[in-house]
Formats: C-alpha cells, structure tokens, sequence
C-alpha cells in the first residue's frame, strides 16, 4: 500500500486466524471439484491425496486455465497412472499427449521430473520445498504448491488467482511485477499450520470465482469486511499491472508437402528451443524482416523433392509469449509414394490427430490443407 493510499488510515486487520478460519469455512461449503483435487469430506472419509495428482496438474496448469487442462490430466492418468508409469514411458508418446497445451518445455521436464522421481526418489515425491525444488521442471511456485496440497506443509502458494485477492485484501497498489514479493509476504502471513493445503486451494478458488478481475462479487465474500480495498471503491482497480511492452512480430513460410495418398510430410524440431521436440511441417527461419514469398527459403532438404510451390490462402497468425508469428502457408503435392527426405516422415490423415503437432502448426496444416 503507498503512502498516500487512499485506504492508508483503514481499520486494523482482522487477525490471521479469523480471515483463515472464515476462508475455510467458505471453502468447506464452495471448494470446486477437480479430478485431481480431495475435497475435505472425502478426506474425511479416508481418500488420500496423491503427491503425483498434484504435481501433474500443476504443471499442466501453469500458464493455461482450469478447463484446457481437465482433459490433458485425465488422458494422462488413465495412460500412466503414476509416476513410475510416467518415467518409463516415451518421451515421443508424452510430447504428443501434450500437444495442445503450449509452452512444450514443461512436457520435457515433466518426463525427466518423474524418471528423476522415479530413480533417485523410489517414486517418492520428496515432502519439502526444498526437496520439490531440487526436481527438474519444478520453480519456487510449484515447490509451494505441491508441499503445501500434497503434503500439508504450511507454504505460501501464490499463483496469479492469488495475488489478485490478496491485493485487494490488503490494499496493495504497488504495481504487478513489483509487487510479488509484497503479495507473498502477505499471504505468508495467512497461511495457517492446520489444514494450510486447503487455505491455499480456497484462496485460489476466491480468486477463480467471487474476487474476479472485473466485477467481483464482494457481497458473497467471505473476507469482504476485512477486504481493505472493497471498503476504499477501489478493488476493481487491483491488481495494478505495469505497462506491457509491445511484442515483436516475426515472419516466415511454412510448407505443407502431400503425396498421392494424402500423407503430411513432417520432421521434428530441435530439443531444446521454443517448441522443442514437437512436431512439424518443414519451416524457414522466423524473424521480424523476413520475406514470405522467397522460395529460396524452402529447406534444403527439400530442394528438387516438390515440382510446384504455391502459396494458400490465409496466413496464419499465433502468439508466443514474447512475440507474435506470421507465417505464410506454401503448398506442394508430390506424385506416387517417394520415401521422405532424410529427418521427415509421412504422417497419413487419419494419424494426424496423434502427432505432437503444437497449436501454430496445426493451424499451418489446416491452412495448407484446406485448399
């Protein structure tokens, strides 16, 4: 809060223990059901929460909302029910069980996160932060989380749900990224030593439902009395964010190559990298001069392999997290049934669906193939 807040003169503060006590009491009656979530009455009845469950849906939740992931976590542990299963399986068949849910590094470390559980661990997560924060693929936030859900050690889990309703509990108007570790240290001194998974769960689910980024129901709050920004007028205003930076905007070609029995020529892309391992039709290099009517650019793999380029209609637009692509669609049809360029392979329509095909090139195919 800045000195010349408007809310700088405001009552003291509930204490801890009452905000606590009245955010479980809330969270009792109106936790959400997630498939990877025990609620407190089925815990009450002896259901056990998975360390595993946690860590997965954590890492799928990163950077996605609660309804993209559902079906990811649900495909994923009917397929590898625990982390041993995770550990030995292909990494191939984890990055396509992923494809869809962007930011393919976290599939990456989520293989090498459960083989490292699986052999130095004995299948074990370890039940500290300091243990989670030693796993591959696993950050300061993930350690919190999974501690605090799967092993009920009192952490503070601060996700971007969270430093909404904490902001505006406590009036917090420095500015979004400034006011991260003025956020933790607030929420660190909520958390509670009995029951702090399910204080951290409820403050997620406040932030998911009633205190909601514009409009929130402060009425249905169980913090509402305490809530120093709803008694200033002043809570749809918070979080404060810092003015975003406009995001580049890179070019390139992408090029779609059937042949007569309607298989995609595909290869994949380097390990590491934006989009690592995942799937693709041959593509230039990206960058903000390129041109996209050059076929000097076609890869060299290709050259001679595709008598006619031409371009199809519609580029495709996508956007990473750092910058905006655009990327023009040529097509390219081969007869009879040549063997791939060394590093491609064919992929037949019906398999299509089941490569590791990330979101941007499955809207190059559909451009490419819609023609």
């Amino acid at each position: 809060m800045t000195a010349d807040s408007p809310v700088s003169a405001i009552r003291p503060a509930q204490t801890a223990n009452s905000l606590t006590g009245q955010l479980l009491a809330w969270y009792d009656r109106h936790a959400r059901t997630l498939p990877w979530r025990v609620l407190p009455e089925d815990r009450a009845n002896g259901e056990i929460t998975d360390p595993y469950r946690v860590w997965l849906s954590e890492i799928m939740l990163q950077q996605t909302t609660v309804q993209a992931v559902k079906p990811y976590f649900e495909a994923f542990t009917r397929r590898w029910p625990d982390v041993r299963d995770l550990a030995e399986a292909h990494e191939e068949d984890v990055m396509k069980a992923w494809a869809g849910l962007g930011y393919y590094s976290r599939a990456r470390n989520l293989k090498a996160c459960a083989e490292t559980v699986a052999r130095e661990h004995g299948g074990v997560f370890p039940d500290t932060e300091a243990g989670l924060l030693a796993l591959p693929g696993i950050g300061p936030y993930t350690a919190a989380a999974i501690a605090a859900i799967a092993f009920d050690r009192p952490a503070a889990v601060v996700d971007g749900n969270v430093e909404r309703v904490i902001s505006r509990l406590r009036a917090i108007e420095t500015p979004l990224p400034a006011a991260k570790p003025e956020i933790r240290a607030a929420t660190a001194e909520l958390v509670p030593d009995d029951r702090p998974g399910d204080f951290a769960q409820a403050t997620m689910d406040l932030g998911a439902s009633l205190c909601s980024p514009k409009r929130p129901a402060c009425a249905l709050c169980p913090w509402v009395e305490a809530c120093a920004a709803h008694r200033a007028g002043i809570a749809e205003t918070l979080p404060k964010k810092a003015p975003k930076q406009a995001k580049p905007t890179r070019r390139g070609m992408a090029f779609v190559v059937t042949r007569g029995d309607g298989a995609v020529l595909l290869r994949r892309r380097p390990p590491k990298g934006l989009l690592g391992g995942m799937s693709e039709p041959p593509v230039s290099d990206w960058s903000e001069t390129a041109a996209q009517d050059d076929l000097a650019q076609v890869p060299d793999t290709l050259a001679g392999f595709a008598p006619r380029w031409w371009r199809a209609a519609g580029d495709v637009r996508h956007t990473f997290t750092h910058f905006h692509l655009e990327l023009a669609v040529w097509r390219a049809e081969v007869g009879g049934m040549p063997q791939a360029p060394d590093g491609h392979w064919w992929s037949a329509p019906e398999a299509l669906d089941g490569e590791a095909l990330p979101t941007v090139m499955r809207k190059v195919l559909a451009a490419g193939l819609r023609d």
